[in-house]
């Protein structure tokens, strides 16, 4: 049986497509949902996509966190469901309080779209195990209000219990704490980042590698042998 891994499209909402097709190379079946829609369509996972949710109006992820989609996936997820959240997706996972910390606008006050190498920090997550611990990716970076920030306190739990999963290398782009580009829950289950694996699956576009893809294969991995 193939694993159905659903697609969150809000209103603003930008690489959705570009997930379904991510999603589908890997070996998945993709499953559009709509976020006015509570029903989750006994999806296996959840992908929140990349775009500018409502316009980012109030802050990033903030009015698309009380869609009615997200009162089924914060539920879901509590009980492990897989759920990555990636650029405006890992803003609204915080704003839904499901990975900790926050997302301000880019410590210089500009859009920044660029290859960006990172360093794989937590490779036992449900959406990293095909990476190594230590593993040097590139992936594209692309938004505004990309900078993580969080309390000390925070901070020093995510780095003692391992929870940061990924982090920029060579360049922090945006001024985020710790050159923080993405954080998972305590269970594994939820992971949100910045950078964009769904434009990194192919080698004719985004960074010409396929350094996105085991995102995709990772969680596919995890399902069939679940």
């Amino acid at each position: 049986m193939t694993a159905r891994i659903g697609v969150v499209t809000f209103p603003g909402s930008l690489d959705d497509r570009d997930t379904q097709r991510a999603i589908r190379l890997a070996g998945a079946e993709p499953v559009a949902l709509w976020h006015k829609d509570k029903d989750l369509k006994q999806v296996d996972a959840v992908v929140l996509c990349g775009g500018f949710s409502y316009g980012d109006y109030l802050r990033a992820g903030a009015i698309a966190r009380f869609s009615p989609v997200m009162g089924s996936l914060i539920e879901q997820a509590k009980a492990g469901l897989p759920v990555l959240g990636i650029c405006n997706g890992f803003q609204i996972l915080t704003e839904a309080h499901l990975l900790p910390g926050t997302m301000l606008r880019n410590n210089h006050l500009h859009f920044i779209c660029r290859d960006q190498k990172l360093r794989v920090e937590n490779a036992e997550t449900a959406w990293t195990s095909d990476y190594t611990a230590g593993q040097e990716i590139h992936i594209p970076l692309k938004n505004i209000d990309g900078q993580y920030v969080a309390d000390q306190h925070t901070l020093d739990a995510l780095e003692a219990e391992g929870r940061v999963a990924f982090r920029y290398l060579d360049v922090n782009p945006n001024g985020s704490n710790n050159d923080i580009a993405g954080v998972t829950n305590e269970a594994g289950n939820v992971v949100g980042l910045m950078p964009h694996p769904e434009h990194a699956v192919e080698p004719l576009i985004g960074t010409g590698r396929t350094d996105g893809l085991p995102f995709f294969t990772s969680i596919l991995k995890k399902l069939v042998n679940a």
